[in-house]
């Protein structure tokens, strides 16, 4: 038997999927009032619809469901209302 070591192949520098990814640029990550009444609604949502499905009762559960898909409508309009990322009513205006 040999004593030599065998070790795996090292890839090259550069050959990734995320070498080209600018991450002098803050992404965010949806911290804005619009993203977050979204989220807060979906999951009042979901909890009734959760809640719904143990007990086994169709017309709440449905309610639930149709809560979450407000949500998402009341997360859009706020975005286009200018408070998601970026939005005109999250600049400021320096008063």
């Amino acid at each position: 038997m040999s004593k030599v070591t065998v070790s795996a192949p090292k890839p090259a520098a550069g050959t990734g999927v995320y070498d080209h990814i600018n991450h002098a640029e803050p992404s965010g990550h949806g911290n804005s009032p619009a993203a977050w009444t979204c989220v807060i609604v979906m999951l009042v949502g979901a909890l009734i619809a959760s809640i719904a499905f143990v007990i086994a009762n169709t017309p709440i559960f449905i309610v639930g469901s149709a809560i979450m898909v407000i949500g998402l409508i009341v997360g859009w309009v706020m975005r286009k209302a200018g408070y998601g990322v970026g939005g005109s009513k999250l600049t400021n205006s320096g008063h």
